[in-house]
């Protein structure tokens, strides 16, 4: 288990997941299996959290790091993760690539609370702008996004996730008082939506 904490949120630690932490979210994915039923159109597969350490942005890709976060209760049980990229495609861009609550908390305000504990982290550490992908039909997590303050900037149709194919909303929330026009600016990807789109969000 990673020993020191990257933030704290009340009886809840977040920490830097490393590859010895694999089995142990592999366990959390397999434990709530909800997301990927609604998403990719199966349970976890038996090596989900091994690829997703593994798995990076295509390239040509510009990013300065990618996190993979975990959130622990006192007795060092997984309630949480995060797979968070630094600097995606410009400085001060931090993308969340997937954050999830384990489903027994869900409706307790926890997956509030921990969110807003990680938004927080990612503004000291030079967040300027957060980003995301949440597919459309996926009701809890487009009103959990809304809610706390996430802004559509670009619609990608016919696009797929594991066995399914999607619509998915790619969100933005400004850190720093800047307008969507500057964002756009900075990713241009992001400026005008393409008919299909194979890569990731």
């Amino acid at each position: 288990m990673s020993a020191v904490p990257l933030f704290r949120c009340g009886n809840f630690a977040a920490v830097e997941l490393e590859q010895r932490d694999i089995p142990g979210l592999q366990r959390f994915y397999e434990q709530n299996p909800a997301y990927f039923a609604l998403v990719m159109g199966a349970p976890p597969a038996p090596d989900e959290a091994a690829r997703d350490f593994a798995q990076l942005p295509p390239d040509g890709w510009p990013f300065t790091r990618k996190w993979m976060i975990g959130f622990r209760a006192r007795d060092g049980m997984l309630v949480a993760c995060a797979d968070v990229l630094q600097d995606l495609f410009a400085p001060g861009i931090w993308h969340v690539g997937f954050f999830a609550v384990g489903e027994r908390l869900h409706g307790t305000g926890v997956g509030a609370a921990l969110y807003a504990h990680l938004e927080a982290w990612m503004r000291t550490q030079g967040a300027r702008w957060l980003r995301l992908g949440v597919v459309r039909g996926n009701v809890r997590a487009e009103g959990f996004w809304t809610k706390v303050g996430y802004i559509d900037v670009i619609e990608r149709r016919d696009y797929e996730i594991g066995l399914l194919r999607h619509t998915l909303r790619v969100m933005v929330k400004p850190l720093a008082g800047e307008t969507l026009e500057a964002y756009r600016a900075l990713v241009p990807r992001d400026a005008a939506t393409p008919a299909t789109e194979a890569a990731a969000p």
